[in-house]
């Protein structure tokens, strides 16, 4: 019997891929998304978001872009990968995205055309231009700077440029080095693992949103508390352990993953521990 004919599924539930569809809105996530979308509507710059591995930061970007694309006033440009080693290939990058086309390029053409753009952009055009930065920690102290920078692009009443940073906590160590950096911004947060009731809510989700239609659950009470110990309440680390759990038990053509089934597999997969350093509550 194939496997989604066996659960009723009509597609995969757990798939680790950053995909909307399958996103469980938490009430970190949540409280994230709410005043991501309040501060980038204010133009108040710069937003700071940290989260562990596994936590849901990338999704949690496609989101946030995908809430505003009836807007056409809003242009979001997402970075997921700022790893530049230099300002100027840093530079190299936001011209290309920005569609600018400088006169010259040298490191002081390429901002004077960014500062152009951003004027042109959000006083003349009435546009909200929002930098979505993913992966943040991969960002160098040089390029922390060029940021802080393109932030002082502002006018009497609203920044020009929507900054939002979305990093692991190892970041927060080069923000301090960074002068003013961190007092710039306007939200500061810190996005903690699932309790066990959302672990069990994420996973419920999923299953629905996969076509899961039946009133009885796939996992048993006894299941879910196991799931949640050995992953900590992070999504990713739940997605691929539910995963595994599924294929396992549809090689033994059963319909229902107890606690003994998350034993034994987690007897031969060891679990890493990626608990989060908390930095930042709502602020």
């Amino acid at each position: 019997m194939g496997y989604y004919k066996l659960f009723g599924l009509e597609k995969e539930p757990f798939s680790t891929s950053p995909d909307p569809y399958f996103f469980y809105h938490s009430l970190n996530h949540e409280t994230v998304l709410k005043r991501l979308e309040i501060n980038i509507r204010l133009r108040r710059g710069l937003n700071l978001i940290f989260g562990d591995v596994g936590i849901g930061k990338t999704t949690l970007c496609r989101i946030l872009a995908q809430s505003f694309e009836q807007e056409p006033n809003f242009i979001f440009h997402i970075v997921l990968d700022p790893s530049f080693k230099t300002e100027y290939q840093f530079l190299s990058n936001l011209v290309r995205i920005f569609k600018i086309q400088p006169n010259f390029n040298s490191t002081l053409d390429y901002k004077e055309a960014i500062e152009r753009f951003l004027f042109n952009a959000g006083v003349q055009e009435n546009k909200t231009i929002v930098l979505l930065i993913d992966e943040g920690q991969k960002t160098t102290l040089e390029n922390l700077e060029l940021l802080r920078t393109l932030l002082n692009y502002e006018t009497n009443d609203y920044k020009l440029l929507q900054l939002i940073l979305m990093s692991q906590v190892e970041l927060i160590p080069r923000l301090k080095r960074v002068r003013n950096f961190i007092d710039r911004a306007c939200f500061k947060y810190t996005i903690n693992p699932l309790d066990e009731r959302e672990t069990n809510e994420l996973i419920e989700f999923r299953l629905r949103q996969a076509g899961y239609a039946a009133k009885r659950s796939l996992f048993s009470e006894g299941a879910i508390k196991l799931i949640y110990e050995y992953t900590m309440g992070y999504p990713r680390k739940i997605a691929m352990l539910c995963h595994d759990a599924l294929r396992e038990t549809a090689m033994q053509e059963k319909t229902l993953i107890e606690a003994a089934d998350i034993e034994k597999l987690m007897s031969s997969n060891k679990i890493v521990d990626t608990s989060v350093e908390v930095g930042f509550s709502a602020g």
